[in-house]
């Protein structure tokens, strides 16, 4: 009786992870399906921005184009590392005829972070970047503080709201680099998304084989157990 209950209990695991496995591929399609559709968008020509209402998260990576004012007395500055080093993201309005979107204007190191040793752009101006879905909360294990200054997400909403700006898109802009601009440093995106789900669904397959194989031992075994009984002659 315990074999088979543990046989049983081999069967019910391979079936788990069976379907653990299966999923993983489908979450592995999806990922390939998403890699495919942002690896278009940030190749493709930059569309040109007019109506900000209808933007949403599921705009991210699109490039885009627009031309507006920066409000530079209201920028924000967000804890950043990268490939440069540590420092800081510029989080500047940008005020435009169909309303203020937040850009990115790019990476400032330690010696750069008080806006006078960079010469803030005037006058209307022409940015290129990628749409980015806000960072709301904070960074890992540290929220953000607004009321001492601390930012370690680009959270938009959090940030309109500490700098007083009025209809602000729910997303931000990570501007392209302008050569010969200086800083900030812009054009430092990184795209990249995580896909170890074939990994994953090979690991929850061969704990099904396994499993599988401690059943066919453990019914076997049993088998033998029963045969070698029956021929045992009485005494």
């Amino acid at each position: 009786m315990t074999r088979r209950l543990f046989a049983l209990a081999c069967l019910l695991l391979a079936a788990g992870f069976t379907a653990l496995g299966v999923w993983q591929l489908e979450r592995r399609a999806w990922k390939l399906d998403l890699i495919a559709r942002v690896e278009a968008r940030i190749h493709a020509p930059p569309r040109l921005l007019t109506d900000l209402s209808g933007l949403s998260d599921a705009d991210a990576y699109r490039r885009v184009r627009l031309r507006g004012a920066f409000q530079n007395d209201r920028e924000t500055l967000v804890q950043a590392l990268t490939e440069r080093g540590a420092g800081w993201w510029v989080m500047t309005p940008l005020r435009t005829p169909a309303g203020t979107v937040l850009v990115n204007r790019g990476f400032v190191p330690a010696s750069h972070r008080d806006p006078a040793t960079r010469p803030p752009p005037t006058g209307t101006i022409e940015v290129t970047g990628l749409l980015r879905a806000s960072e709301p909360d904070g960074g890992f294990l540290r929220s953000n503080d607004p009321a001492s200054g601390r930012w370690y997400s680009r959270d938009v909403a959090a940030i309109a709201r500490a700098r007083g700006l009025d209809e602000v898109a729910p997303v931000f802009i990570d501007a392209e680099a302008a050569p010969g601009s200086g800083y900030p440093v812009g054009g430092l995106t990184v795209v990249a998304f995580r896909n170890a789900h074939l990994v994953y669904a090979l690991t929850w397959f061969g704990l099904a084989a396994l499993s599988l194989a401690g059943a066919a031992i453990v019914w076997r075994s049993g088998a033998a157990s029963q045969g070698q009984a029956a021929r045992t002659p009485a005494v």
